[in-house]
């Protein structure tokens, strides 16, 4: 099934806000209910498609003339328009369908994908590729309004090749991640990775935008998990990918992992698995301070034993725990929570659960019990369906994230939540801010920030500002602009900053190697700059004239 047009996940699945959380918005927000209901989809009107008629035979003749295969109906082309940022389904459902595509393209194999790419060249149509359509980066509408074409790739749904011996599998980019799971479980394999975006999203997307699971302490991040990609281009595909790791050069798969369909549209991934866990264990840990708890994951990540999730809620998101779905219960006596949990065999997971508790109860934690642990296990996807019912409360509710090393963390999250809370009072929308630690590494973490206030006059501009803002803060303080979610649109000029004016260049080098014409996903990653220029071989003999100084 596709996801709700306008919202998150299943409409059948949608919540109500409790009581508690109503109150909140009320008095202590200044949130009223919005004086208009969003439009339907059937009043939701979108512009006639602008697809000439030899791009439509051509792209006919590359999906070997399956009409169900080039689509141009309004609610194709709707569902496909944008992602699911807050800003993305405020514009929605408005009404606002001025991204929407010319066409959605559905083909079935990496060699129709390479069909596709050859007539949108030929006819000079920039693409998006698509697969579980959950960016919230401005990733799925390209930064020009030209038109454009929507790539979706939920035909590429296979397991292609299971190696138990090696412990790979080989899997096709449109595959969403909960399909994903059974076919490897029915050889005794899970992938492990579980981020929030987990039952739709793809395969194809988590390694196009380096996505980070809830267990990436014990199994990693995506892109860590990458052995080999297929990737077709508008010159033709790429291979990568012939051996755990190699000493053949700079790897082009770090160069492919987050480009998030700019260079090419990945059609299958290579990946490591690992044997189903005997058991899975979650408990809940109290720290009085989130500097104290801080430490003490730092401690694990360092020193070890690793859980396999180890994740840290601030005092504000420890507070309003009990309010939001696959959250923790609030101590009594304040402080916070820290997840902590173990995946796999009994006899090792019992060790490691040992000696966890050793080293927090060191550091000053306190155990809170597993029914805690347990309980954010079981609601860890409902979240998302909150935040639709916040927005339909009239209130604006967003999230962003950074991360950077141990020694800058205290330092990013204090800039962070000023550049936020400053930029929404000055506004006159007072915002609640909430934080936790969700992924850690031997040297650093990343920070995940949630932001509920009220809209203000125009809610997109009034998010974009409170962002730009943090955007700013998160650069002058060390972090990255983003640990998981991408680059889309949202952050592409302060990607170019994170990465300076030589680091564009060369990534703009390889784009018109593989993309001379800019069909890919033009304006998504990396900043609009000079008109491409065809790549041509060197001329023999010629020798480059010296740059300028």
């Amino acid at each position: 099934m596709d996801m709700l047009w306008n919202g998150w996940g299943d409409p059948a699945r949608a919540t109500s806000l409790p009581d508690t959380v109503a109150d909140l918005l009320r008095q202590g927000l200044g949130v009223e209910c919005p004086a208009s209901t969003p439009l339907s989809q059937e009043e939701t009107r979108v512009a006639e498609p602008r697809l000439p008629e030899a791009a439509h035979s051509a792209l006919l003749a590359a999906v070997g003339g399956r009409t169900d295969a080039v689509r141009l109906d309004p609610e194709s082309r709707i569902r496909h328009t944008r992602g699911k940022s807050t800003t993305d389904l405020l514009r929605m459902r408005a009404g606002d369908t001025s991204e929407a595509p010319e066409a959605v393209i559905l083909p079935d194999d990496h060699a129709e994908v390479l069909a596709v790419l050859r007539a949108l060249v030929e006819h000079g149509l920039p693409l998006v590729p698509f697969g579980g359509g959950t960016s919230v980066v401005g990733g799925l509408a390209p930064g020009a309004r030209a038109p454009f074409v929507s790539l979706d790739l939920r035909r590429l749904d296979r397991l292609v090749e299971l190696d138990p011996l090696s412990r790979t599998a080989t899997l096709q980019a449109g595959l969403r991640a909960p399909h994903a799971e059974a076919l490897l479980a029915e050889h005794g394999f899970t992938l492990g990775h579980f981020p929030q975006s987990f039952e739709w999203a793809t395969i194809g997307g988590f390694a196009a935008t380096r996505s980070s699971g809830q267990a990436s302490a014990g199994h990693g991040r995506f892109d860590d998990m990458v052995l080999g990609l297929t990737v077709a281009t508008p010159e033709g595909t790429l291979e990568t990918g012939r051996a755990p790791r190699s000493a053949a050069g700079p790897d082009l798969r770090q160069l492919l992992l987050g480009s998030e369909g700019a260079f090419g549209v990945i059609t299958s991934v290579t990946v490591r698995v690992r044997p189903l866990p005997q058991t899975r264990r979650y408990e809940a840990w109290r720290f009085a301070s989130f500097a104290e708890g801080t430490t003490a994951l730092r401690r694990l990540a360092q020193d070890g034993p690793l859980p396999t999730v180890l994740r840290l809620s601030d005092e504000t998101e420890t507070l309003v725990g009990p309010a939001r779905p696959g959250t923790l219960a609030a101590p009594p006596d304040g402080g916070c929570l820290a997840v902590v949990g173990f995946e796999g065999a009994e006899t090792d997971t019992t060790r490691r659960r040992a000696e966890a508790a050793d080293v927090l109860a060191a550091h000053g934690g306190t155990f809170a019990g597993t029914e805690p642990g347990e309980g954010w296990a079981a609601g860890r996807y409902e979240a998302p369906y909150l935040r639709d019912a916040l927005l339909d409360a009239g209130a604006l509710a967003e999230t962003l994230e950074t991360a950077t090393f141990w020694s800058r963390l205290p330092g990013l999250y204090a800039a962070v939540r000023d550049a936020l809370v400053r930029a929404l009072d000055e506004a006159g929308t007072p915002p609640l801010v909430m934080c936790h630690i969700s992924h850690v590494y031997e040297n650093g973490a990343s920070l995940y920030f949630t932001v509920v206030c009220g809209r203000g006059e125009d809610p997109p501009e009034h998010w974009r500002r409170a962002k730009h803002a943090a955007n700013d803060a998160i650069l002058a303080a060390g972090g990255t602009i983003s640990h998981h979610h991408g680059i889309g649109t949202d952050h592409r000029d302060w990607y170019a900053r994170e990465i300076g004016p030589l680091g564009v260049e060369a990534l703009r080098a390889v784009k018109r190697r593989l993309d001379p014409n800019g069909v890919l996903a033009p304006g998504v990653l990396l900043p609009e700059g000079p008109p491409q220029r065809a790549w041509a071989p060197p001329v023999p003999g010629h020798r480059p004239s010296p740059p300028h100084a």
